[in-house]
C-alpha cells in the first residue's frame, strides 16, 4: 500500500512539474564597435579600406527565451552579416554547455557600414596585414556567446505577446516587373515581466541597410541603428532588430522620411503603435521545438576557375576570399533554422539574403498564424532569389552573386512550411 502511495505521489508531482513549467525571459546587451581600424564591409568598391571613425556604436543584443523546456536565443547584430558557419559552432556548443541555450538565431542588420568579420589568421587570408580585423573575428564568438550566457542566467519570469501591420516602408528594388513582390509586414514580439515592465521589443522588417553615403567611412548601424533607438527610448526598454528577407528590399524611403536618422524614426514611429497595442500574457503552455536544415550543392559559379576568382578578388580585395573557406570544392550551403515558441510563433531564418516572395510564401502557408521570417542569419551564403528573379535577372539574381543552385529558395519555402507544421502538429519533436 505504501508502495502504491508512493508511486501515486510521484507521478502527481511529475505533473505538477509539468504544469509548473514557467515561461522567463532574459536580456543583455554588447558594444561590438570596432576599436581598431579594420576592413569595413558592404561595398566592393571600398576595397579594403577601414573603418576611421563611428557615427553611432554598433550593438549586439540578446533576447533569450527560456520555454522551460529550451531556450532559444534571438540575437540582432550590427553587422552586415551573420556570423560564419565556424563561429556558430563555436557559439552553440559554448550556450548550450553553459546555459542550457538549444537554439540560437544570430541575425545580421546587413548594415554595410559594419566590420568584415570573415578574415582568418592564415597567410593571404588576413594573417600580417589585417592582424587586428583578424582577432577583432576571432574575439567575436566569445563575446556573442558571452552575452547570451548573461542573457539566460538574468531570466525572469514573463509575459509575451505579437503583433504586425502592413507598411509602406519597403520597396522592391529588383525587379521591373508588375506586380513587385514584396514583404510589407513590419512584425512585434513584446516581451514584458510580471510587473508590466517591458524587458524587450522585437522588430522583424524587410529592408536594406544602405541609406549612409557608401564612402562615409565610419562605422554606423544605418537605419536600424536609429530605429532601435528611438523604440527603446519610447517603451523604455531593449529594442532588438532582427532583419528579414531584404535580398529585393530597399527603404521605401519620402522627404517625411529622408536619410538614415529619418527613415529609421518612421520605422521606429510604427514600431512603437504596434508594440503599445500588444497586451503580453503569460503562455497557456510554454514549451521550444526546433529543427536545423542545410541545403548543399554545386556553386552557380566556379571557384576553381582563376579569372573567377581574381575578379571576385579585386572586387572586394584580396583577402576577402576567405569567405570561400565556407564553399569547399564548390560546394556551398544554406542554413535553415525553424523554431516554434510556445505552440503559437514560428520563427524561420536562412543564412543568406532571401528574396522578400520566399518569406510571403512561407508565411501565407505557415500553419502558426505568428510567424517571421528571418535573412542574413547563422551564415552568409549570399542572394538567395526566386525562380522568377532568376529568369528575369539583375542583381542579386544571377551568378555573380547568388551562388546557391538555382530552386534553392522554392526548396527552404517547402522545408520550412512542412517544419513549422511538423513543429506544431508533433511528427518533428525535439
Amino acid at each position: 500500500m505504501l508502495k502504491r502511495l508512493f508511486i501515486l505521489l510521484a507521478v502527481v508531482l511529475a505533473c505538477a512539474g509539468g504544469w509548473a513549467q514557467t515561461f522567463k525571459a532574459g536580456v543583455s546587451v554588447r558594444d561590438i564597435t570596432p576599436q581598431a581600424q579594420i576592413p569595413m564591409w558592404g561595398y566592393g568598391a571600398r576595397h579594403d579600406h577601414p573603418g576611421t571613425g563611428t557615427i553611432m556604436p554598433l550593438h549586439a543584443k540578446a533576447l533569450v527565451l527560456d520555454c522551460g523546456n529550451d531556450k532559444v536565443a534571438l540575437v540582432g547584430l550590427d553587422l552586415g552579416r551573420g556570423p560564419t558557419y565556424a563561429m556558430m559552432e563555436q557559439i552553440l556548443e559554448a550556450v548550450k554547455t553553459r546555459a542550457g541555450v538549444g537554439y540560437v538565431l544570430a541575425v545580421g542588420s546587413h548594415t554595410h557600414h559594419g566590420p568584415a568579420i570573415e578574415l582568418l589568421d592564415e597567410p593571404g587570408l588576413g594573417k600580417g596585414k589585417f592582424d587586428e580585423a583578424v582577432k577583432y573575428a576571432k574575439e567575436l564568438p566569445g563575446i556573442l556567446s558571452d552575452m547570451i550566457v548573461e542573457a539566460a542566467n538574468s531570466a525572469v519570469p514573463a509575459k509575451i505577446g505579437f503583433g504586425y501591420e502592413e507598411t509602406d516602408l519597403n520597396r522592391n528594388r529588383h525587379t521591373k516587373k508588375e506586380p513587385k513582390p514584396r514583404d510589407p509586414r513590419l512584425s512585434i514580439i513584446r516581451v514584458d515581466n510580471l510587473d508590466g515592465k517591458t524587458l524587450a521589443v522585437v522588430v522583424n522588417l524587410a529592408a536594406h541597410p544602405t541609406i549612409e553615403n557608401i564612402m562615409d567611412r565610419r562605422w554606423s548601424p544605418d537605419w536600424p541603428g536609429y530605429m532601435q533607438k528611438r523604440v527603446g527610448e519610447a517603451m523604455e526598454t531593449t529594442c532588438v532588430f532582427l532583419q528579414g528577407a531584404a535580398g529585393d528590399m530597399s527603404p521605401n524611403t519620402t522627404n517625411e522620411r529622408r536619410g538614415a536618422e529619418g527613415f529609421g524614426n518612421a520605422a521606429a514611429e510604427k514600431a512603437v503603435a504596434i508594440a503599445r497595442a500588444i497586451t503580453p500574457a503569460v503562455p497557456e503552455n510554454p514549451g521550444l521545438t526546433g529543427v536545423h536544415r542545410t541545403f548543399t550543392g554545386e556553386t552557380r559559379l566556379d571557384f576553381n576557375n582563376r579569372v573567377i576568382r581574381g575578379t571576385l578578388s579585386q572586387f572586394f580585395f584580396p583577402e576577402m576570399m576567405a569567405m570561400l573557406v565556407e564553399i569547399p570544392d564548390n560546394k556551398v550551403t544554406l542554413r535553415v533554422d525553424t523554431v516554434l515558441i510556445n505552440g503559437d510563433l514560428a520563427i524561420v531564418g536562412g543564412s543568406g539574403e532571401l528574396f522578400s516572395d520566399l518569406s510571403t510564401q512561407i508565411k501565407a502557408r505557415s500553419a502558426v498564424p505568428q510567424t517571421l521570417v528571418l535573412g542574413y542569419c547563422n551564415g552568409h551564403c549570399m542572394y538567395v532569389p526566386t525562380l522568377p528573379a532568376i529568369e528575369e535577372g539583375g542583381y542579386g539574381a544571377d551568378a555573380t552573386v547568388s551562388w546557391v543552385p538555382v530552386g534553392t529558395g522554392e526548396k527552404l519555402v517547402e522545408q520550412a512550411v512542412a517544419d513549422i507544421a511538423g513543429l506544431k502538429d508533433g511528427s518533428i519533436s525535439q
